[in-house]
């Protein structure tokens, strides 16, 4: 798979303003619904992952934190000017952790 020098930096950025994005989504996570911060977060490209504490059902659920977030890249040839190749980092995978309080009250 190759690249050209604009979709390479393009891929590049988006990864960088993606991961600032979702840091600056999760300071507020505590006041959105579990579900609703889970699904924003799939909506975002993110292998979202839970750890809870308590049984009761997501609804009823806090969002306590979100954090780790973590971006796995592979690097991809593109075509540079004057036929030089380089490779660049290319996200091939995102995921985060969401912490939740289900404990029953």
């Amino acid at each position: 798979m190759k690249f050209t020098k604009t979709q390479a930096v393009a891929a590049a950025g988006a990864g960088a303003a993606a991961l600032s994005a979702v840091l600056a989504f999760a300071a507020p996570a505590h006041a959105e619904s579990a579900a609703l911060t889970i699904g924003q977060l799939e909506a975002q490209g993110f292998d979202v992952r839970v750890d809870r504490v308590g049984s009761a059902p997501l609804e009823q659920c806090l969002v306590t934190g979100v954090r780790n977030p973590r971006e796995r890249t592979r690097l991809v040839r593109f075509d540079g000017p004057g036929g030089r190749d380089r490779l660049v980092p290319v996200v091939v995978q995102r995921s985060i952790t969401v912490s939740l309080d289900c404990s029953r009250r």
